[in-house]
């Protein structure tokens, strides 16, 4: 830099912060809208902490379809596609390119619409138990994503990024909030039984924010984790060992006052020591009625439906004992494209026939048991998918591509109208149009149906203020009711 370009510099920057007092000394500049640090106490990094302002939800449910659900064959209903079966997109050329290549014609909903309810919105049949709460559901029709590739898009729907590396929903609520629960972790990700999904564990990580507040997976069949005691040892003598241990670890604590990760580390330790006994209570589905598991389908003799049945039940009992989020997927990648999960390129009617079964009765049970339980006053429920599929088939196929223009999510419970439908999708279903909304405002919302500013829930990381909304979002107060 030469001396003429400093001095250039210099007037600049000194211009800025005489007017900044000026503006100052006169009140026009806005209010603080600074950062609000969650008063986090070393020794329990999960004890209860109080929001931002007044929630209207304690506790959030995620229920996450891994793959991509097609809105246009299940809760986004469009009846030109009717009309125009068969005949190429207009404004398209003959065979335009999407995520994997040409695309033939427009092809109408492969399941039958009906309305349903009081309100007579129109659900299709792809979901006939989750179409009687059609009047409970609050649909949000204009949701886009930023990417249309499977791991980036479940990275931005989990994390609000589309690379890897940034903390979950999950992460934020629970470094906001912490738990209600004294003996369960305040954020649970449960798998479906079939695996994982396609981004794995960045669906409930921590990122950057401290370890004690990434998501513990496990799920009903089998936990992930081995939380048994070893074979030969008494309850008493790992009891005893726990209370000496613990001695142990508060003479050493002792010599490193202020070192949150050293007590966040040994509060992790001793959380997965109670977890001993929690869990397996938690997830002991013998407590259940007879009438609880026949609604939930957890008695259907596949194991791959009963399983995910199970799991819906698990996150019941999960949120009931006060654990902050539950994040529970339907759908893996462990057995291949489209055939474990959502991703219905090839034979689009004949994969959903496996895999709605498989969500649409638990799922449903779980809202409604949820609801008559009381739990649904103070608990919003989430369902999502990363992004929806094309109105024309993928040509030589008989499946859609994907679709991150325009798709549907919808919530219910706690703070959210019943019976509503905001936004919309052209009349082929191709791209949101009315009310556009992203996925850094659904985040936004959640966060505010929360007690959280999510402008003002940040943490300090290489010299930024992270956000879960990043620098964007916008809370949809239309959907409050």
């Amino acid at each position: 830099m030469d001396r003429r370009t400093f001095l250039e510099h210099a007037g600049t920057g000194l211009g800025g912060i005489a007017l900044a007092s000026l503006l100052g000394g006169n009140r026009v500049l806005a209010a603080d809208r600074g950062p609000i640090r969650p008063q986090i106490r070393p020794e329990n990094a999960l004890a209860a902490r109080p929001p931002h302002f007044a929630p209207r939800a304690k506790r959030v449910l995620v229920i996450f379809c891994s793959g991509a659900v097609s809105h246009l064959d299940s809760f986004d209903y469009k009846p030109t596609l009717f009309r125009l079966d068969g005949q190429p997109m207009p404004g398209t050329e003959k065979d335009f390119l999407t995520f994997q290549g040409e695309n033939g014609n427009l092809v109408r909903p492969l399941y039958d619409f009906k309305p349903r309810g009081q309100t007579g919105k129109m659900v299709s049949d792809l979901f006939p138990h989750l179409a009687e709460l059609t009047d409970d559901l609050c649909f949000i029709h204009s949701m886009t994503a930023k990417s249309n590739t499977h791991g980036p898009a479940e990275n931005q729907m989990s994390t609000g990024f589309t690379l890897d590396g940034f903390p979950s929903l999950g992460s934020w609520v629970s470094y906001a909030l912490g738990s209600e629960a004294d003996d369960l972790p305040a954020f649970v990700a449960i798998p479906d039984p079939r695996g994982v999904p396609q981004a794995g564990v960045n669906n409930w990580s921590n990122g950057f924010l401290p370890a004690v507040f990434q998501g513990t997976a496990f799920n009903a069949q089998k936990p992930i984790f081995n939380l048994a005691s070893p074979a030969g040892i008494s309850h008493s003598a790992d009891g005893a060992a726990r209370d000496a241990l613990r001695f142990l670890n508060e003479r050493h604590l002792a010599k490193f006052p202020g070192d949150f990760e050293l007590s966040a580390r040994i509060a992790s330790y001793e959380l997965a020591a109670r977890m001993q006994l929690s869990v397996p209570e938690v997830g002991d589905l013998s407590r259940e009625s007879a009438a609880t598991l026949a609604d939930y389908g957890a008695d259907d003799p596949d194991p791959i439906r009963s399983g995910f049945a199970k799991n819906c039940l698990l996150a019941r009992r999960l949120l009931e004992r006060g654990v902050r989020c539950v994040q529970l997927f339907n759908g893996s990648y462990a057995m291949g494209e489209g055939i474990g999960n959502w991703d219905g390129h090839k034979k689009l009617k004949e994969q959903y026939d496996i895999h709605a079964p498989i969500l649409d009765r638990p799922a449903a049970a779980l809202v409604r048991d949820l609801r008559q339980r009381g739990l649904l006053e103070d608990t919003l429920v989430v369902w999502t998918t990363e992004f929806g599929r094309m109105p024309t088939f993928q040509k030589g196929a008989s499946g859609r591509d994907h679709n991150p223009n325009g798709f549907t999510v919808w919530l219910t419970g706690a703070g959210v109208k019943r019976g509503f439908s905001y936004g919309a999708t052209d009349e082929l279903g191709h791209r949101a149009v009315d009310k556009i909304a992203t996925i850094y405002d659904l985040h936004a919302t959640i966060l505010h149906l929360m007690g959280l500013d999510h402008e003002r829930l940040s943490f300090y990381h290489n010299g930024i203020e992270r956000r879960l909304t990043d620098v964007h979002g916008h809370v949809l107060t239309d959907l409050f009711a």
